[in-house]
């Protein structure tokens, strides 16, 4: 005869109906609120996969040293620019910027006194560009500034306005005023990027022979 077998029996509630935890699921889903836990955790890691990725693509085209964009920001800044320019007709200038007596800075007051100055002309620069300019390292004391729909003309008043105020104006912290010189060009329909930055840069030699802390056309 089989020994009977025991049961673990759930007492029935008043109803008559066995105690059930109210999260349990018998159907082996997950409750409604531990389902929207789980979608609000993985909003919040994709957010942060996001915020990581957008701060690493900014590092990746920015100077670490001043934060203007380095040669890769640029490069996708002038083909954004230079579609808006095509698109609308309109005029894209290119001034290039050059600290003056950079080097003797440097050998007579330290590196750290040069990069003062560098950190101080693109601090001033934002301060005096448009929102639509556009600023780069473009290497060691030179920088690229475009400056969408805008003639020749107003560039080089814009450019020379600036450089008056900024030789004008100290460093933060120590009597040194410095100055630069620059070349503006506006881009031609047939030529590239790198032959109006040529161009730019041989205006700016020319505005260093002519004495320096000047703006030429190129």
């Amino acid at each position: 005869m089989p020994l009977p077998t025991h049961q673990h029996v759930v007492p029935p509630t008043a109803s008559g109906r066995a105690h059930r935890s109210p999260i349990q699921r018998t159907d082996g889903q997950s409750s409604p609120a531990t389902t929207t836990r789980q979608l609000l955790a993985a909003e919040a890691r994709i957010d942060e996969l996001e915020r990581a990725l957008a701060e690493a693509r900014q590092a990746a085209f920015t100077d670490a040293l001043t934060g203007a964009l380095n040669r890769r920001g640029f490069e996708e800044a002038y083909q954004r620019e230079l579609a808006r320019s095509r698109r609308n007709g309109s005029h894209l200038a290119i001034a290039l910027i050059d600290l003056d007596d950079f080097k003797r800075l440097n050998d007579s007051l330290g590196h750290q006194v040069g990069d003062e100055a560098l950190v101080h002309l693109v601090k001033a620069l934002r301060a005096a560009l448009r929102p639509s300019d556009v600023l780069c390292r473009f290497g060691g004391e030179e920088f690229v500034v475009l400056l969408p729909e805008t003639a020749l003309n107003e560039a080089v008043t814009a450019i020379s306005r600036f450089q008056r105020q900024f030789a004008a104006n100290a460093m933060p912290g120590r009597d040194i005023q410095v100055t630069f010189s620059a070349g503006v060009v506006v881009k031609e329909a047939a030529e590239s990027v790198q032959e109006s930055i040529l161009r730019a840069d041989a205006a700016t030699y020319a505005a260093k022979r002519a004495g320096k802390n000047c703006v030429v056309t190129g």
